[in-house]
């Protein structure tokens, strides 16, 4: 009597185990809340780069002006 119990119990907790993984089931969600934040995340990136690339070119073509008239200068003297 006590092998039967000991079987059932066994045969029982196998059950719940198979059924508390899902039997080897994939589930593909995908999260619309991290989709959004991380197209608005690369938006506000692209945005932002575009601003200092702007900034920059601006930065080095006045530095570059501001070379060209030391140079001529310093070629006068």
């Amino acid at each position: 009597m006590k092998n039967v119990i000991k079987i059932g119990f066994l045969a029982l907790s196998f059950g719940i185990f198979a059924v508390a993984c899902g039997g080897a089931k994939t589930e593909t969600n995908t999260d619309s809340t991290a989709t959004a934040a991380s197209s608005a995340i690369d938006s506000a990136a692209k945005a932002s780069t575009n601003a200092v690339d702007s900034v920059a070119a601006a930065a080095k073509a006045t530095v570059d002006s501001a070379a060209k008239t030391v140079d001529s200068a310093a070629a006068h003297h």
